[in-house]
């Protein structure tokens, strides 16, 4: 190819602003279904009202949410159109208003149900993307956009918060819900280790599984201080004979070797015996039904939350549970027995990149339980003072803006993370389009971490080999290559499942249950 068919090709390519393309299309998504994924997940909210005697319980509903385009109040109480540039030149948020439905519904358990109020009320303002589907300024032609004072030219991709221009980073993590096998880096090669980052709405868990030196397997997750021996912990699942746990494991002679030096030290037989033994971890001290009910509940709600599926029977989701420690230990066995080698943190295909989208909705998630907390509060207040409740009188609109206005103000986001908003780089065009095409590390810039800032084979074609800061950021702070796409996480999983399923894929988690539904339809 000449010089001047690359001319031609990069023009097409790039005649369609397709530099902010990532951010745009990660808003737009969380815009069309995440809001309204988190919020089924929040679904209702309780109160304490109905635990004494005499009163009915009384709850919100929460339903469908949506979100108008950039508003803003004048001083003689009219709402007006906002467009960006007025936002810059007075020094305001360019947000808009989200409305939610909510009924407030009294009885439940032995009382029938009555709404008491339900509504469609104002729950906030949310910063929205210079850009995207809810800008002011979507499909506007060049002449539209220069008769409202903005640049035709200007990429888009980040929010105004109080006049200040503000790009949320791109974030680099390893990939959620994938076994890494590898050595533990202080004892080298003797102790061989299988861990996963289990995420499920907002929630990671980091789960271990290790051999020690003597070679027996032992799994440490949240809210156990300590490790847990790996055969009580699956037979607690529900898998109980020796048998079952070796063959879920591999029917490798080898390794069924080192499986039955396992269950020749493992100190329970039952999973009654398992459930106990957990018990006396979780809850010692405690009463002998606390402790049992202790353990069942921290291993569904703690081990590998990943794996819970709406509607799936709680034994099936805890055998598969045990099914997944099975393969965190075949990784073990195979990383000592030297069948494979250790996993390459540093490779691409064990990362995932946290974009605008991403980042908003774990935002507007810590938002909405922020708000359900005080619509708690001012429903159990109300109905001290024996107030009619009403929906528009216990939500009030700006704690959910305070809680997504802030960290796009400032950078410092939920999860103790700081600057994952910035300023622009305004200095000139191309330091625009760079910043908006940024990723950072998570790892900090005071360690070494030699590995992770060096060039590696499958940044090829996705990161620029060249553009990185001088000093402690080389390395950690990279820019995607010129004509890199990045993809979306699949939208439509049972479509998936079913396709696979055709293909002959077998145990697939929930596709039975889904085909029998569609068929009873």
């Amino acid at each position: 190819m000449n010089r001047e068919d690359r001319r031609v090709v990069s023009r097409e390519y790039f005649s369609d602003d397709r530099l902010a393309e990532h951010h745009f299309r990660s808003f737009n998504n969380f815009l069309d279904r995440g809001m309204q994924e988190v919020v089924d997940e929040k679904a209702t909210i309780d109160t304490d009202i109905g635990d004494k005697e005499g009163q009915e319980p009384v709850y919100v509903e929460l339903g469908d949410v949506r979100m108008v385009t950039p508003r803003v109040r004048e001083a003689d109480g009219s709402e007006e159109l906002l467009y960006p540039q007025e936002a810059r030149l007075r020094n305001i948020t360019y947000s808009a208003p989200v409305f939610m439905e909510m009924s407030i519904v009294r009885g439940g358990e032995e009382e029938p149900e009555t709404v008491v109020d339900s509504t469609e009320t104002k729950v906030g303002r949310m910063p929205v993307m210079v850009g995207s589907n809810k800008c002011n300024m979507a499909g506007f032609t060049d002449e539209e956009l220069i008769d409202i004072g903005e640049d035709p030219v200007d990429p888009g991709g980040y929010f105004i918060v109080n006049g200040s221009e503000r790009v949320l980073m791109t974030s680099e993590d390893l990939a959620p819900n994938k076994i890494l096998a590898e050595y533990d880096s202080k004892y080298g090669d003797e102790i061989q280790v299988a861990k996963t980052f289990s995420q499920r709405r907002g929630y990671r868990a980091l789960v271990l599984c290790e051999r020690n030196r003597e070679g027996i397997l032992e799994v440490s997750f949240p809210s156990v201080s300590g490790s847990v021996n790996f055969v009580t912990l699956v037979r607690a699942l529900g898998l109980e004979s020796d048998e079952e746990i070796v063959h879920r494991v591999s029917d490798d002679p080898e390794i069924v070797k080192f499986m039955l030096e396992n269950l020749e030290e493992a100190p329970v037989r039952t999973t009654e015996e398992a459930i106990e033994s957990l018990g006396e971890r979780v809850a010692s001290g405690q009463g002998k039904n606390y402790q049992l009910k202790r353990a069942n509940y921290v291993i569904d709600r703690y081990l590998l939350p990943h794996l819970h599926e709406e509607g799936v029977d709680e034994e099936d989701v805890r055998i598969n549970k045990a099914y997944y420690l099975c393969r965190m230990a075949e990784a073990c066995f195979e990383l000592a027995l030297e069948r494979r080698g250790p996993d390459d943190k540093d490779h691409y295909a064990n990362k995932r990149l946290k974009v605008s989208g991403d980042l908003m909705r774990d935002l507007f998630r810590t938002a909405l339980n922020k708000l359900a907390r005080d619509v708690k509060y001012q429903l159990e207040r109300a109905n001290m003072r024996n107030r009619n409740l009403t929906v528009n009188t216990v939500v009030r609109s700006d704690v959910l803006t305070e809680r997504l206005e802030h960290p796009i103000a400032t950078g410092n986001w939920v999860g103790g993370r700081s600057g994952v908003s910035q300023l622009v780089d305004r200095t000139d065009y191309m330091g625009v389009l760079s910043h908006l095409r940024r990723l950072r590390s998570p790892l900090s810039r005071s360690q070494p971490h030699f590995e992770a800032r060096d060039l590696h084979a499958t940044q090829w074609g996705r990161i620029c080999p060249s553009e990185t800061p001088e000093g402690p950021n080389c390395g950690l702070v990279k820019n995607f290559a010129q004509a890199m796409e990045l993809s979306q996480n699949v939208e439509d999983e049972q479509g998936l499942k079913r396709e696979l399923a055709s293909m002959g894929v077998e145990g697939i988690p929930g596709i039975e249950r889904v085909e029998r539904q569609t068929a009873d339809d």
